[in-house]
């Protein structure tokens, strides 16, 4: 079975998005660091969630608008990203984000007993909305670039 270029496309801008907006959180690492990262910190980097900019927001609006461009913005499968993209986005900004404060908290819960009952939790974060802004605008360039580039 071979993949054709909306396949193909649709991948590549979704695998983008995700890489640029891990990329940007590598770089702001670097510029409020001040300093060269430890391996273990270029690899949190890129697979941290939360942050700016949102990949999670990114990697969907850049597959949805190149299969909107691709197979127009009246398809089924435009239709399908679109409502994906929607339920991703308002998960990032509302349930991941109310987790990750309620595990904070629960941190802060579990450091005041010692230890003695609790461990600390892993925090997943989620996005605040400029954070989910910029990752958009991401997407939405580079769904474009790979519409030209296909």
């Amino acid at each position: 079975m071979v993949m054709d270029s909306n396949c193909i496309g649709g991948l590549i801008a979704f695998v983008l998005g995700w890489f640029f907006a891990q990329a940007g959180k590598f770089v702001g690492d670097l510029i409020t660091k001040k300093r060269i990262l430890s391996f273990s910190e270029v690899i949190d980097c890129f697979t941290r969630s939360g942050g700016m900019p949102s990949g999670h927001t990114a990697s969907f609006t850049g597959l949805t608008v190149f299969m909107g461009l691709q197979n127009g913005f009246t398809s089924g499968l435009f239709v399908l990203a679109l409502a994906t993209t929607i339920i991703v986005v308002y998960d990032a900004v509302n349930v991941r984000f109310a987790v990750g404060e309620q595990g904070k908290l629960l941190n802060i819960i579990a450091e005041s007993d010692n230890g003695k009952k609790m461990r600390k939790m892993k925090v997943v974060e989620g996005h605040t909305v400029p954070q989910v802004c910029v990752g958009a605008v991401l997407g939405v360039i580079l769904g474009y670039c790979c519409f030209l580039w296909f």
